[in-house]
């Protein structure tokens, strides 16, 4: 049911012309909200506030009908316009927690950027919660133990729906995810991505690892971890500000070190930080973030790019990264094409 049929509904509970068909189909919508709704930090406070609207509008509808002077009336009304104002209010905030970074829509005539209608897809499955997220998505995540996870686009995340008793596995099967663990000394965290798992106490932490790029990255913010590799005898260790890239093909593990915390996860923020960046992490990030398409027909894809962007919209990222490699762009729809200025 969308806000417009709901209005409807709620316009003649005002009138008092309320019918069985439309208790059905309110609650109906309720059930539908719970089913499909994907946000897994903000549960608990939706279904309170959709059981008050619930509640309030069973009350009135059960309630019998008694006469009374124009003038002693308008409490009614009051009531089921808070009521209305309340149910588009929690509809609203619902799809305002699932949007992603906002996606600006460029100068007219030019990019359009698509915005994707399944936002966050969750699904219990053999005993496991698996949460996926879309190009231009982000999500936030409560485990049961107090950790946060902030799950960033196009990922996809599993862990089971209790803890065992002596460890607590979670898999990024695909993307990058942010991790502020809770603590437990008795129960290492472990987060298993590919032949990599990062054992943390206590620590926070972010990993990023897509398929399509050519290494697994472990960041430090805080706390210490243990970086494993079922490839290397030996783990690696890291310390607050220091990270380690692992190459996919063979391996080898390169510790370095960074500045600010932004440089690792700005993403949360909306921002878009490049160092040394990969030709495809750089097509990942801009068409993760934005819900686009970028096909190169330059024959340029072997170049690195160091860059910080804040408050750009997309086209302005597009024209500086083209600009600094040399190379012309065009669009169409939702589509970059990159192109040789030969």
């Amino acid at each position: 049911m969308d806000i417009e049929q709901i209005k409807k509904v709620l316009e003649r509970y005002t009138q008092g012309k309320c019918t069985e068909e439309e208790i059905r189909i309110i609650e109906q919508w309720f059930d539908s909200v719970n089913r499909h709704r994907s946000a897994v930090i903000e549960d608990d406070f939706l279904k309170a506030q959709l059981e008050e609207v619930r509640s309030r509008i069973h009350e009135q509808i059960t309630t019998p009908v008694v006469e009374m002077p124009a003038r002693r009336r308008p409490w009614r009304r009051w009531l089921y316009t808070g009521a209305a104002a309340m149910l588009a209010g929690i509809i609203m905030f619902s799809l305002v927690n699932k949007q992603g970074p906002a996606a600006p829509s460029g100068t007219p005539g030019h990019l359009a950027v698509r915005s994707a209608v399944v936002k966050t897809n969750k699904v219990i499955r053999n005993g496991y919660v698996e949460i996926s997220t879309t190009k231009g998505t982000t999500e936030k995540i409560v485990l049961a133990d107090g950790t946060t996870i902030s799950l960033n686009a196009s990922s996809r995340l599993r862990y089971p729906e209790k803890f065992g008793p002596s460890q607590r596995n979670v898999y990024l099967d695909e993307g990058e995810a942010f991790f502020k663990v809770g603590t437990d000394p008795a129960r290492p965290f472990i987060v298993h991505s590919g032949d990599v798992a990062t054992t943390a106490l206590g620590t926070s932490f972010n990993i990023r690892a897509y398929s399509r790029e050519e290494k697994i990255t472990v960041a430090l913010i805080t706390g210490k971890v243990k970086v494993d590799h079922a490839q290397k005898p030996k783990p690696v260790i890291l310390l607050p500000s220091e990270r380690v890239s692992i190459d996919r093909e063979s391996a080898l593990m390169a510790k370095t070190t960074f500045d600010r915390e932004d440089d690792v996860v700005g993403w949360k923020q909306g921002f878009m930080v490049f160092k040394d960046a990969s030709y495809k992490e750089v097509v990942a990030e801009i068409e993760n973030r934005y819900n686009v398409t970028v096909i190169n027909e330059s024959g340029k894809n072997e170049w690195r790019y160091t860059g910080f962007f804040k408050d750009e919209n997309l086209q302005d990222i597009i024209e500086t990264i083209c600009l600094t490699k040399n190379i012309h762009y065009s669009i169409e729809n939702d589509t970059i094409f990159l192109k040789s200025k030969n």
